[in-house]
């Protein structure tokens, strides 16, 4: 199972209602769980850089992944960047 890590920039206006903010989180979060069955989602943070939102997922299926980010795009009000991680042993092992 590959792992993946989704960066995300939420447009300022989803900060002003807190309320609508949850809403729309459940709402990305259900969408995803719909359409995606095979993406198992590891973690969530906040983060103060240049990405407010850092999620770490993995699947076998890259398609999966990449409609997991068009989905938080579509709904969750951000604009995404997806990398593919590898794990920094094996990354040793085959250098």
């Amino acid at each position: 199972m590959s792992t993946y890590i989704i960066l995300r920039r939420l447009l300022p206006e989803v900060f002003l209602d807190t309320e609508e903010f949850q809403d729309l989180a459940e709402v990305v979060s259900s969408k995803i769980k719909e359409n995606c069955p095979g993406i198992i989602w590891k973690e969530s943070f906040m983060t103060t850089g240049r990405f407010e939102v850092v999620d770490v997922v993995e699947s076998d299926d890259l398609e999966l992944v990449e409609k997991a980010a068009m989905i938080i795009r579509s709904y969750g009000k951000s604009s995404t960047e997806t990398l593919l991680a590898t794990p920094w042993k094996e990354f040793m092992e085959r250098v």
